[in-house]
């Protein structure tokens, strides 16, 4: 049981690590201007993409920006959504590179929203769940089996998140780089940016694997 708290510990770490770095990128790449604000730039990249029905909508926080399927929206925090440099402009790309994937049938992104009422119900309940499973291993698993199913669901869901933001990236630069938004080298700040951004998609799936395989243990243990 060391070696896995240990793999928590270092999970944990590393998760603060790539949130510190991506918040400093952003920091930096912020202090780059251009010529258009981040919802200018998401309403030229959805008029290039021939996407009229979704709304851009600014709302509070830092680094809140989505995009809603449900409602067809591409929600930009305050400071993208004002502001007129790289790192807004890579951001504001972004989502709305979600919402080209919607709006083309992106395999991806229809099978996360799939998973995304299962996910909602099951994050209510699955940490009573496991907690009680873990309880009552001896006396009553198939609770915690049944807890197990839930937190794959969240699990499957980080996943699956993975290639749905890489490719939303991917849609975001290749725009900006056919629309002339940034210049050579803001094009490699507004990758570097994104990138950064990736990994924290790619340590939620990794330390959401772990946490799976962790109970999963105490499952096969039981006896």
């Amino acid at each position: 049981m060391i070696g896995v708290y240990t793999l928590f510990g270092l999970i944990t770490l590393l998760s603060y690590l790539v949130s510190a770095r991506l918040k400093q990128k952003f920091r930096k790449y912020s202090q780059i201007p251009i010529s258009m604000t981040g919802r200018e730039i998401a309403a030229k990249m959805l008029h290039d993409h021939g996407i009229h029905d979704v709304t851009i909508v600014s709302v509070r926080g830092m680094l809140t920006d989505h995009y809603d399927p449900s409602k067809k929206t591409v929600n930009l925090s305050e400071s993208v959504y004002n502001q007129a440099n790289i790192a807004a402009a890579a951001v504001a790309a972004h989502e709305c590179g979600h919402a080209v994937q919607h709006a083309t049938a992106y395999s991806w992104l229809q099978l996360r929203s799939r998973l995304v009422p299962i996910v909602s119900f099951t994050s209510r309940w699955v940490q009573w769940v496991l907690l009680a499973g873990i309880i009552l291993v001896q006396t009553f698993p198939q609770l915690l089996l049944a807890g197990i199913i839930m937190f794959a669901a969240s699990t499957l869901f980080s996943l699956i998140t993975l290639p749905v933001e890489i490719d939303a990236s991917r849609r975001a630069l290749a725009w900006m780089k056919r629309s002339n938004i940034s210049t050579e080298v803001n094009q490699q700040y507004a990758k570097d940016a994104l990138k950064s951004a990736a990994y924290t998609y790619v340590v939620a799936a990794i330390s959401a694997l772990a946490t799976l395989m962790y109970y999963i243990l105490i499952y096969a243990r039981r006896r």
